[in-house]
């Protein structure tokens, strides 16, 4: 099995496609540490709340500790754990990884094969996020874990299990006629539509297939906070909002908090809605907390 391979192939706990990106995480935070320093490693006391922070950025609603893929990564192949006492992780309790001084670090055969191909890195950096998260969220996550990948490293790669149709994006557009399913934003320079994109409701890269009663017509702003898990649908196709979003402007107010409780924007008489368990995916691994109530019109 080679190295783009194992990066595509991190044993996951999965059931009903629930996220656990932990492991996919990890990765991307270590292979962004070593383009920076190539002999550095992490120390588990140094990282832990930095780790706990990504986790809770872009990990599923219930949140788990670093502990968890700073030990069983190590399975995988791709990373290795020592203690003060020596080689070896001593388990994925945090009380036992703080109290020996465990610390981490890409394998060694990994981090010469990174050495010898330093292309490499960005591949493997795109595998696991093609799998694991949506384009939306790929550029700031790896400027959040120090990331630096260049056009030629990022290019198309085989092991990326599926092709998305490129004509999801002009169907789903076309069933919003063109507004955001939000807010009724319907920019357009000429003819060509500016800031309006097409939203997985269930991810791509979890199963979730190119059609329309999948996708929404977002403006930027909303798909980003979309797939943040900042906004959600709830039943009857109304707007969900967190309560864990904090917006005290009154251009936060008027853009997100006041959406809660409003519904979907079309789509447009014939095309298909949202299917039910699309929905249910979204608002059990990506939508946080609980919905606030509905807004007063």
């Amino acid at each position: 099995m080679d190295w783009l391979e194992r990066a595509a192939k991190l044993r996951q706990w999965s059931r009903n496609g629930a996220r656990a990106p932990h492991k996919p995480l990890l990765f991307l935070y270590a292979l962004g540490r070593f383009q920076q320093d190539v002999d550095g490693e992490l120390r588990y006391s140094a990282v832990e709340d930095d780790l706990g922070r990504l986790l809770a950025e872009y990990g599923p609603p219930n949140r788990t500790t670093p502990a968890y893929p700073f030990h069983h990564l190590v399975s995988d192949g791709v990373w290795e754990v020592r203690t003060d006492r020596g080689p070896g992780s001593p388990g994925s309790g945090v009380r036992e990884l703080r109290a020996a001084g465990a610390a981490g670090r890409l394998a060694p055969e990994l981090r010469a094969a990174l050495r010898h191909e330093p292309s490499l890195l960005g591949r493997m950096a795109r595998v696991l996020l093609d799998l694991n998260f949506p384009p939306s969220l790929h550029g700031e996550l790896c400027e959040y874990v120090g990331l630096e990948l260049e056009p030629a490293e990022t290019g198309q790669l085989s092991v990326v299990r599926k092709q998305r149709d490129r004509r999801m994006r002009e169907l789903v557009l076309t069933a919003y006629e063109y507004q955001c399913a939000f807010c009724g934003y319907d920019g357009m320079i000429g003819t060509v539509p500016v800031g309006l994109e097409a939203a997985h409701v269930r991810w791509w890269a979890f199963g979730g297939p190119d059609d329309v009663d999948n996708g929404l017509c977002l403006c930027s702003l909303h798909h980003k906070l979309f797939d943040k898990g900042v906004l959600g649908m709830g039943d009857g196709h109304r707007i969900l909002v967190s309560q864990r979003f904090v917006g005290r402007s009154p251009a936060a107010r008027e853009h997100v908090t006041a959406l809660a409780g409003r519904p979907l924007i079309g789509p447009q008489p014939g095309a298909r809605p949202i299917a039910a368990a699309h929905r249910s995916w979204h608002t059990s691994q990506v939508f946080h907390g609980a919905p606030r109530p509905a807004t007063a019109p």
